[in-house]
C-alpha cells in the first residue's frame, strides 16, 4: 500500500467526525435493534436461520475434530458482520421511514460496487488465519488428538502443566481486537456512504479510541448475545444473528457524524 494512498484515505476519513456517547449507550443499540428486528422480521430470520445452518454444517463437519472446532466458532464471529450488511439495508430504509423487505436487502450488495465485496474478503481471510492459527496452537501443544469438547476441557483448558488455554485466549483477543475495531461502523458505513475501504477502516479505528470503554461493552454484548446463540445448539442465533446486525447499524448511526456527506443509494 503507497504512502500516497493512505495519506489520501486518512485525509477522507477527517470529514467523518465521532460523536460522543455514554457508557452504557450499547444497550440502546439492542433495543432499537430488536425494534427494527420486530418492524421487518422476514428478512432477519432468514439471515438468522442461515447462520444457524452454517454453525450447524461447521458441528457436523468438524464433530470429532474440536481442535479446528474452537477455531471455526470464534472465526465465524469475525466474519459475522459482512453477512448482516443486507440486514443494515433493511434498518436504514426503516429510518427512512420506507417499508422494507427482502429485496432490500438483497440489493445491498450491488455488483457494481466492490467495495463491501473487497472488505468482506478481508474479514474472511482474517478468519481463516485464526482458525488455522487457533488449529496448529492445539494440535502441536496438547500431545493428544483433542477431539471433544471434554478433551478441549481436559487438555487445553485445566491442561496440567503450562499455560495453553491462557495463551489460546491471549493470542485470540490479539487477533480480534484490531478486526473488531476495524469492522465495527466499517460496513454499515459502506452501505451509508461513498468512502473507499481504507477510509471507512480508519474511521472505525476513531471510533474506537474515542470510546475505549462503551465500545469494550459493546465488544462484550457482542461476544456474549453471540455465544448463546451458539450454545442453545445454534437455534439461537436465528435471531441473535438479526438482532446484533440491526443494533450495529444504530451503533453506526449514533457513533459517526455523516451530516453534509454524500449518501450511497
Amino acid at each position: 500500500m503507497s504512502n500516497k494512498m493512505t495519506q489520501q484515505a486518512v485525509a477522507e476519513s477527517r470529514s467523518y467526525a465521532v460523536r460522543r456517547i455514554p457508557m452504557l449507550r450499547p444497550l440502546g443499540w439492542l433495543a432499537r435493534g430488536w425494534a427494527d428486528l420486530m418492524a421487518c422480521p422476514v428478512p432477519g430470520l432468514l439471515h438468522g436461520l442461515a447462520a444457524a445452518l452454517w454453525g450447524a454444517l461447521i458441528v457436523v463437519l468438524a464433530a470429532d475434530r474440536f481442535w479446528l472446532l474452537a477455531g471455526a466458532f470464534t472465526g465465524f464471529l469475525l466474519v459475522a458482520p459482512v453477512v448482516a450488511t443486507g440486514l443494515y439495508a433493511i434498518s436504514r430504509a426503516l429510518e427512512r421511514g420506507e417499508q422494507p423487505g427482502l429485496g432490500t436487502a438483497l440489493r445491498a450488495w450491488k455488483p457494481d460496487d466492490h467495495r463491501l465485496v473487497v472488505f468482506g474478503l478481508l474479514l474472511a481471510l482474517a478468519g481463516t488465519g485464526w482458525v488455522l492459527t487457533s488449529a496448529a496452537l492445539i494440535w502441536t501443544q496438547t500431545g493428544a488428538a483433542v477431539r471433544t469438547p471434554v478433551d478441549f476441557l481436559r487438555l487445553v483448558v485445566l491442561a496440567p502443566s503450562g499455560a495453553l488455554f491462557e495463551t489460546w485466549m491471549a493470542l485470540g483477543a490479539v487477533l480480534a481486537a484490531p478486526v473488531f475495531a476495524s469492522s465495527v461502523v466499517t460496513l454499515p458505513l459502506l452501505l451509508d456512504r461513498q468512502i473507499g475501504v481504507l477510509a471507512a477502516v480508519f474511521v472505525s479505528w476513531k471510533t474506537v479510541l474515542t470510546h475505549p470503554a462503551p465500545m469494550a461493552l459493546w465488544a462484550f454484548l457482542l461476544l456474549a448475545l453471540s455465544g448463546l446463540g451458539m450454545l442453545s445448539v445454534m437455534v439461537g442465533l436465528v435471531v441473535v444473528v438479526p438482532w446484533l446486525a440491526h443494533a450495529s447499524w444504530h451503533a453506526y448511526r449514533d457513533l459517526v457524524d455523516t451530516s453534509g456527506l454524500a449518501e450511497r443509494n
